[in-house]
């Protein structure tokens, strides 16, 4: 019931973009941590991986090691989809056979489309440090990750954009097998915290046509933003009552 993408782009930044036919999809599967890397846990959810994923690549491990360590073992793994980019760049997935319906998933930054866990070839032919992982469940296709992969690599500014811009590719192509709800798109950019996290928890139609309208709205203000909590002496007004 979700399709989504982790990715790392040239200048260090990592983000996630995910959409859902379930409410408040975002709230529950995107993980990411400055320096350390990002990690979507999705399909029949258990929120617990994301952060364990985390800590193996905190530690030291790559991305396909922390998948691996995680995956191994653990009880009800083949019922989960997990999407994990390290702060190299380096990428790997897990889709269990299990996962519902039409599932499938890629990668991209030098990586090929793949059904198992695997890491992205770090001789990418993209700029050194770039990697994307993608994948669904429920899907209308099962080429929709590796077009979303494409559009990506495609994609030009910031990762934000990129990011949406691969989401919009899915949707496109015809996203869930049925009518999606919620999404969201995060982004950390070696502050400490979350410099972009936009969400739609709930809408009738289009979630990602309105994601679209908040990236837009967002963006100009992000990196204000970050000035207001580094500097706030340096921070613009925006005309706010009280804040002229």
């Amino acid at each position: 019931m979700t399709f989504s993408i982790v990715a790392r782009d040239a200048s260090g930044a990592i983000g996630s973009a995910i959409c859902s036919s379930s409410p408040a999809v975002a709230a529950r599967c995107v993980h990411l941590a400055d320096g350390v890397g990002g990690v979507n846990s999705q399909n029949v959810t258990d929120p617990r991986l994301g952060p364990a994923v985390l800590a193996r690549l905190a530690a030291g491990d790559s991305a396909a090691e922390a998948l691996a360590a995680v995956v191994d073992g653990r009880e009800h793994v083949e019922f989960r989809q997990l999407l994990v980019v390290d702060a190299e760049g380096r990428t790997a997935v897990h889709s269990g056979e299990r996962a519902l319906g039409v599932f499938a998933d890629a990668q991209g930054g030098g990586a090929r489309a793949s059904g198992a866990s695997g890491a992205a070839d770090p001789g990418a032919s993209r700029a050194i440090g770039e990697g994307v992982a993608t994948g669904g469940n429920m899907l209308a296709s099962a080429d929709i990750p590796q077009l979303m992969v494409e559009r990506f690599e495609q994609a030009e500014g910031d990762l934000e954009v990129r990011l949406v811009a691969a989401m919009r590719a899915a949707i496109d192509a015809g996203g869930e097998a049925g009518p999606v709800h919620s999404a969201g798109l995060s982004v950390v950019r070696d502050h400490g915290w979350r410099v972009t996290d936009l969400r739609v928890d709930w809408i009738d139609d289009d979630p990602i046509g309105e994601l679209e309208r908040l990236v837009d709205v967002w963006l100009p203000q992000r990196d204000d933003y970050v000035t207001r909590a580094l500097d706030p002496s340096a921070a613009p007004s925006y005309g706010v009552p009280g804040d002229e």
